[in-house]
């Protein structure tokens, strides 16, 4: 059963454009993660954004004729507002507001795997929204408990916190790590798995997807070497620890995030 109708196709899967979010359609995003409280943010950021992609993987079947036509230039606007998002990330002073600008770049990375309608692309993209569910609302709560003991979520302001929270600078160190799909993380088999789809899709695609990868270390190291390092704000005057409730928190999105990779088969259906 195969629809082959343009409207149809636009009006079906518009729906889950905008909730994954792709690039054009994601102005809520960063405004609804910096609004939100933290529970919000970890739930929108580790479950609600994934219906978009998983309703994009029902649905993509029903469309092979009109997808293979028009799919490509859904893949290249993705994959470009992608690399406008990671931009972006660079010059961004709120932390949550960077978070959420790097979740728009991974989900258009995931979505594009998705339109590329072939197995290594599917795999690819259920990879990449378990990853980014654990390793983006890991972030988000790292972020709050920053904000609960300075107060602030500047960039500019919390600095040098490794001298102030030393215990909360490992969890800085390894989820910022794999954000940027450094391994032993999910992400890395998720973006290897992707860019192998994207790139036997079109090899033009692989200069794109090369300066995203790119950024995406960027940013993320961006994000930890200006918070854990440099001049401490004169404001913070003692030591700040966190409690074993916060500590088993992070583990918890740690663990499962470093360890998916090692039964990897049962994601490469």
């Amino acid at each position: 059963f195969c629809l082959d109708s343009f409207i149809l196709y636009y009006c079906l899967n518009m729906v889950f454009f905008i909730k994954i979010p792709m690039f054009f359609f994601h102005l809520w995003l960063p405004k609804a993660h910096v609004e939100a409280p933290i529970s919000g943010s970890m739930i929108l950021a580790g479950v609600m954004l994934k219906l978009g992609g998983y309703g994009l993987l029902r649905v993509m079947k029903l469309f092979l004729k009109i997808g293979l036509k028009i799919n490509i230039y859904i893949i290249i606007i993705s994959l470009i507002g992608g690399l406008i998002v990671s931009i972006m990330c660079i010059f961004q002073s709120d932390i949550k507001s960077l978070i959420a600008y790097s979740s728009i770049a991974h989900m258009g990375l995931m979505l594009s795997g998705i339109l590329t309608m072939n197995l290594w692309g599917v795999w690819g993209a259920f990879s990449m929204m378990l990853a980014h569910g654990l390793c983006s609302s890991g972030l988000f709560c790292l972020a709050n408990i920053s904000y609960e003991r300075v107060l602030s979520r500047s960039i500019y302001l919390n600095k040098g916190m490794i001298n102030i929270i030393p215990s909360l600078s490992l969890w800085w160190f390894l989820l910022c790590s794999s954000n940027m799909a450094a391994p032993p993380s999910m992400n890395l088999l998720s973006e290897i798995l992707l860019m192998n789809s994207l790139v036997s899709y079109s090899m033009l695609l692989s200069f794109i997807l090369f300066f995203m990868v790119f950024l995406s270390a960027v940013y993320s190291l961006f994000l930890y070497s200006f918070t854990q390092h440099g001049v401490v704000n004169s404001n913070l005057y003692s030591f700040f620890q966190i409690n074993y409730r916060e500590f088993l928190l992070l583990f918890l999105h740690w663990f499962p995030l470093n360890c998916m990779v090692i039964k990897s088969e049962l994601f490469i259906l």
